[in-house]
């Protein structure tokens, strides 16, 4: 039997990308194309007050110019993100988030501050890495 006991940190994206409340639809759209991510943790000053998906930005991209540029990032945000400590065990966040299906979990370090974000792609690379049992921290029981 494998038993798999490892903390989310080991498979956050660490320094993700950020956005600001007032940042425009085009501009958050610009900022994911060109880091090509799919989601963005929004700050104020260094809280996480949201997170927004490609999938938000998405939505808007529908509304005309005007529309879209008095649409700023804070009128799109999830405003209470699924949020876990970096020491949570790798196997509870990925439960959590497809309990609530959501695509990523804000990752805080031991003082509570951003320190990753870790998403469903993270979580299908820390499957490859059980199944070929690669990883650092897998034991094998039995």
């Amino acid at each position: 039997m494998l038993i798999v006991n490892v903390p989310v940190e080991e498979f956050t994206t660490p320094d993700p990308i950020t956005a600001r409340e007032n940042m425009t639809m085009d501009e958050l759209r610009e900022l994911m194309e060109r880091h090509d991510i799919r989601h963005l943790p929004v700050l104020r000053g260094e809280d996480v007050v949201g997170l927004i998906s490609e999938r938000d930005v998405r939505l808007i991209s529908g509304l005309t110019a005007a529309e879209r540029l008095q649409v700023r990032a804070s009128d799109i945000m999830a405003t209470d993100p699924l949020t876990v400590d970096a020491t949570a065990p790798l196997e509870e966040v990925a439960y959590q988030m497809a309990s609530q299906k959501v695509g990523s979990a804000i990752v805080n370090d031991e003082d509570g501050r951003l320190l990753g974000i870790f998403t469903a792609v993270d979580a299908l690379n820390a499957l490859v890495e059980v199944c070929r049992g690669t990883g650092t921290r897998w034991t094998h029981n039995g």
